[in-house]
């Protein structure tokens, strides 16, 4: 059976617009409950209670929980331990800003570890700590204050800059060139930048979920001294130590993590200021890789919530509206993002894939348009996207594309086939797919079925994070591998990681290999801009000159994700974080009513 019958069998009418009711159950109890407005939605809710446990589905455990090594995953299981000097605002309005995103501009941000900050000059940056935050009152820190020299010595880790530390994470290249980070007082610390920032001095890093630059970042979090000199590092959680909302109590490999409230945290909810956070006496992620099984965990309340804060959301229109039809008292919310249907190459410059019509053949395999309309009923934009998503800042509409770009993002299976044979492969050839676990391997099925139609043999495998990262990194094997596109958030630095030669970011983001003189020189000229207006004109330049190398073979997207939660978690409304890899700290502003819990029979 061919792809195109394949999906169109799969196909079946699905409304373009989802309505989430909310179950009879939960009104009867609301009206016999206190109810409080929340001050970010207009809508009443029943009133913040303390207690309970959380319980959410994750897809798996990171490889430890230190941000300096590992900054993809750490962050998931420190970020309610340990903190940040910035955090976006719980207490926004959801209509200025819905929380649905990995990273907010600078008006979004607020302080969390800092009370305050200002930038004198574009070198500049002096960051003011909150008084009476204390570490967790568990050795080696026994609940001291944190000082500024606790924040001083955690980025002279991060960036190889003193307190004993020269080398810097392999992640640094992250930030811009820093010349040095000094505590100058108890409560004050003073960063200097090697060179001015000429667009902007707190100007966010999109590649990287952004915040704001320096100080909202995947690896910013502020560990405790005493631990890291004692251990080397802190990739044992069980070592962790924090100043944040809970502390990691417990944790079984590749079963459940679990957090415990911390009696003495000094935050208070943003949306209701008097109450001290955090609401539930414990948080607890049980680890699920298996879809199915999340979504029976949520089906028979053994979890509350599946969501960004376990990479647990769902991924699957048929998930959705299956659970939708099943399940409608469960509270569902879409959510925008780039697109995860990409595949890109281990290392371009090895045969075949070193010859464009290789690439542009593959291009021209895939039917987006009926893979959009059917196996994603409608949710899925068929329009062909480069890296950096065609209506973001640095995009540029198709319709704007040059014809000669244009043409290869078409589907043509027959100028497919005849570019292969003009490339040598006249009866196609063999190839390997490594695919990440945590997305759609139905759909790389239906791609590899485009592919064999043009005589391009693939074999998939199936591999953790770890694994796909280590075979991108290393360059092991000669084939494709799944791949992103089309981020809305995305900047030059999206094309430096994947595009540059040499990228500073390769090792940490799986650069493709590519060794493009032409592609430098954009990439270079962009970054060394002084005005806006050329970055963006020098950066949509670059994302168009990569998309006439095909360095990325683009599929439909992006399709929207959804994250639920049983209708019994108050003041959550569908929010991805609250801050570059700030995920699991929104639970820690959650409440459970337990009356309606219990009223539903869980």
């Amino acid at each position: 059976m061919t792809p195109r019958l394949m999906l169109l069998t799969l196909a079946f009418a699905l409304a373009a617009t989802v309505t989430f009711a909310a179950a009879d159950s939960e009104e009867a109890a609301a009206t016999e409950k206190e109810m409080v407005l929340d001050p970010t939605t207009g809508e009443m809710i029943t009133a913040p209670e303390y207690g309970g446990t959380i319980t959410y589905g994750r897809t798996g455990t990171g490889e430890h929980c230190d941000a300096w090594a590992n900054s993809g995953w750490s962050h998931h299981f420190v970020g309610v331990v340990t903190e940040q000097l910035t955090i976006a605002d719980w207490g926004i309005d959801r209509s200025v800003n819905d929380l649905r995103l990995f990273s907010y501009p600078l008006s979004v941000m607020k302080g969390q570890l800092a009370e305050r900050w200002e930038a004198p000059d574009a070198t500049t940056f002096i960051f003011h700590l909150r008084s009476g935050v204390r570490w967790h009152d568990k050795a080696p820190m026994n609940g001291r204050e944190l000082t500024a020299k606790d924040v001083e010595f955690n980025y002279h880790r991060i960036l190889g800059l003193g307190s004993g530390f020269t080398e810097a994470s392999p992640h640094a290249g992250q930030y811009p060139k820093m010349e040095s980070v000094t505590a100058t007082d108890a409560s004050t610390v003073e960063f200097k930048l090697a060179e001015p920032d000429h667009v902007s001095p707190l100007k966010p890093v999109p590649q990287y979920g952004g915040g704001f630059g320096l100080f909202n970042m995947w690896i910013a979090w502020i560990y405790p001294p005493e631990v890291i000199q004692e251990h080397g590092d802190i990739q044992d959680c069980m070592n962790l130590v924090g100043t944040g909302p809970m502390e990691l109590t417990d944790l079984v490999e590749g079963s459940s993590v679990t957090w415990t409230k911390n009696p003495n945290y000094w935050g208070f909810d943003e949306k209701f200021p008097d109450n001290r956070l955090p609401y539930a006496d414990e948080i607890v992620t049980l680890i699920m890789p298996d879809p199915a099984a999340r979504i029976a965990a949520l089906r028979s309340g053994q979890v509350d919530m599946l969501c960004n804060c376990g990479d647990s959301q769902l991924r699957s229109i048929d998930q959705v509206d299956s659970l939708q039809k099943t399940d409608p008292h469960i509270r569902m919310w879409e959510r925008p993002g780039r697109s995860d249907n990409a595949f890109r190459f281990i290392t371009v410059g090895r045969p075949p894939f070193n010859d464009i019509r290789v690439r542009q053949a593959l291009q021209m395999a895939i039917d987006r348009e009926t893979i959009a309309n059917t196996y994603f009923k409608g949710f899925a934009d068929p329009t062909p996207h480069g890296l950096l998503h065609n209506d973001g800042p640095y995009g540029t509409p198709f319709d704007e594309w040059p014809e000669e770009i244009k043409q290869y993002y078409r589907y043509d299976p027959e100028r497919a086939r005849q570019l292969l044979a003009e490339a040598g492969y006249p009866d196609g050839f063999k190839t390997e797919l490594k695919y990440f676990e945590r997305y759609d391997a139905n759909y790389a099925e239906l791609v590899i079925g485009y592919w064999a139609e043009i005589g391009v043999d693939v074999e998939m495998s199936i591999h953790g994070a770890a694994e796909v990262l280590a075979i991108a990194r290393e360059h092991t094997s000669d084939g494709i591998a799944h791949g992103e596109n089309s981020n809305p958030t995305s900047d030059v630095s999206n094309l430096e990681s994947f595009y540059r030669s040499n990228s500073p970011y390769g090792l940490n983001n799986d650069g493709l290999g590519v060794n493009d003189p032409h592609m430098d020189e954009l990439i270079d000229a962009a970054k060394a801009a002084n005005t806006m207006e050329d970055i963006v004109r020098l950066t949509k330049e670059a994302n168009l000159y990569a998309l006439s190398q095909h360095w990325h073979i683009d599929g439909p997207g992006p399709v929207p994700q959804f994250n639920v939660a049983q209708p019994w978690i108050k003041s959550y409304n569908g929010e991805v974080s609250i801050g570059v890899g700030q995920f699991t700290t929104i639970l820690t502003r959650l409440w459970i009513d337990q009356d309606l819990k219990r009223e539903m029979g869980f």
